[in-house]
């Protein structure tokens, strides 16, 4: 099976690795190497939407934002670009009160000025120079005068109108009163594999919980932040705990001798991380694999990538909320240490206290998957968008220069829904979560994406 993702980070190709990263700010252009959509955009069907895409892209690897924070990223930009545009042509409804724009002003000029005045909020980066680049693609006159400032004055509106989503007091990570942790064996306790007393760079020995609040921020689409919350978890003691934990025990282990070479490799494909693209913007990147042979104007395209990232966001929300009201352990944390508390009468839930995750186990609760809910919202969306889940494809890794493994590696798959199925079931392979957190996942992020497409932005008559 090769060197696993935990064991190759305790050495120095991981410092190697990110000593091969651009520094923040530092945009590459399309057809570079460190441009996320070179690797799957034909330079032809390149336009204003893909080229802002690419560049929040590069940022969030660049700036390491981890995954629940980069969807909460990715909506803003790509709703703001959107409302300026579709004020110009006033296609679609819109619930944000937005109104019209002036006559005569240049679309993509006013996509790209909305879209990096909300950009420069939630990366906290002004985009001068990338900004500079594109407008100086267009002759100057009232056209460009009037995108510029019909598209500052969009993105100003929809950052003012989430300013106070609770997204802010999400950005650490303490409890704050928000959810309450729960008091038996299934508590989630911080998993710490890495813990190290020597000197040199080490990980820390309990990292707290990520973002408790993501679940409490306000969504774009769904109702409420607990809409699509999962339903309980199985009681410690019944034969369905028992069965997971089995599961896990046997196919989840970084030395599984279960686990066949292809899930090996699927574990390792979709992990997405650290210092990557994230899950979120994985499969906004297969979006933009598929939909750019999709005829779409600049309207349609903004508004669709406007639909993808708001459930991208609202999955993390949704994500993050069921993982909290829940609050359950980590597989890694019951199989080596809490198994004499869950009391279950099945012999095969007995402790290992050498069990390890194939992939490194996140320090957050488990029930449900962020992978899952995130797959199956994006490319349920995608679907809905292009009309059809049966889109053959494939893919490599968008962040395989950080990964040995995954080089010369190309995954096929022939429907949309098998993708976000493996990019679910990885997670199993990967150790890091039970059966239950991906079905109910995938469950949550495919009605996330359905209620939305049925209710957002629809057509004016």
């Amino acid at each position: 099976m090769g060197i696993s993702r935990r064991e190759w980070m305790k050495g120095s190709a991981g410092i190697a690795a990110a000593a091969m990263l651009p520094l923040a700010g530092c945009v590459a252009p399309m057809g570079s190497k460190s441009s996320y959509l070179t690797q799957v955009l034909a330079p032809q069907n390149n336009n204003t939407v893909f080229h802002w895409l690419d560049v929040i892209m590069q940022q969030t690897r660049d700036q390491r934002v981890a995954p629940p924070r980069a969807a909460y990223n990715f909506a803003m930009p790509l709703v703001a670009g959107f409302l300026a545009v579709n004020g110009l042509t006033r296609v679609y409804q819109e619930p944000y009160g937005i109104g019209y724009g002036p006559l005569g002003a240049n679309a993509d000029v006013a996509f790209a000025a909305a879209f990096t005045t909300a950009a420069s909020e939630v990366f906290q980066t002004p985009f001068l120079f990338e900004r500079k680049a594109f407008f100086d693609r267009f002759p100057g006159g009232e056209a460009k005068q009037r995108g510029i400032e019909w598209g500052r004055k969009v993105g100003l509106q929809v950052v003012k109108m989430r300013t106070n989503d609770g997204s802010e007091a999400s950005e650490v990570d303490y409890y704050l009163g928000r959810y309450h942790q729960r008091k038996d064996s299934l508590a989630w306790k911080p998993t710490g594999p890495f813990y190290s007393a020597k000197p040199g760079p080490a990980f820390d020995t309990f990292d707290r919980a990520l973002y408790p609040g993501q679940g409490q921020i306000k969504p774009w689409t769904m109702m409420t932040n607990s809409q699509f919350r999962a339903s309980d978890f199985y009681h410690p003691s019944s034969p369905e705990f028992a069965q997971e934990y089995d599961l896990l025990r046997r196919i989840g282990a970084g030395k599984s001798r279960e686990r066949t070479r292809d899930e090996s490799e699927i574990a390792m494909f979709w992990e997405d991380g650290p210092w990557g693209l994230t899950p979120p913007g994985h499969f906004l990147y297969i979006a933009v694999q598929v939909l750019q042979h999709i005829p779409m104007n600049l309207t349609d395209l903004s508004r669709a990538f406007a639909l993808l990232g708001m459930t991208q966001c609202d999955a993390s929300i949704s994500a993050w909320d069921s993982k909290y009201a829940h609050d359950i352990i980590r597989p890694e944390s019951a199989i080596r240490v809490r198994a004499p508390q869950f009391n279950n009468p099945d012999p095969r839930v007995s402790a290992d206290p050498s069990w390890t995750s194939y992939i490194p186990t996140p320090n957050f609760p488990s029930y449900t998957s962020g992978h899952s809910t995130f797959g199956a919202a994006g490319a349920t969306m995608t679907a809905l968008i292009a009309g059809t889940d049966n889109i053959p494809l494939s893919g490599i890794s968008p962040d395989e220069v950080l990964w040995p493994q995954l080089r010369g590696v190309t995954r096929h798959w022939r429907t949309l829904t098998q993708i976000a199925e493996e990019n679910g079931m990885s997670r199993i392979y990967g150790g890091v979560h039970w059966m239950a957190d991906h079905v109910q996942a995938m469950k949550a992020g495919n009605a996330i994406a359905q209620q939305a497409f049925a209710t957002q932005f629809p057509r004016c008559c």
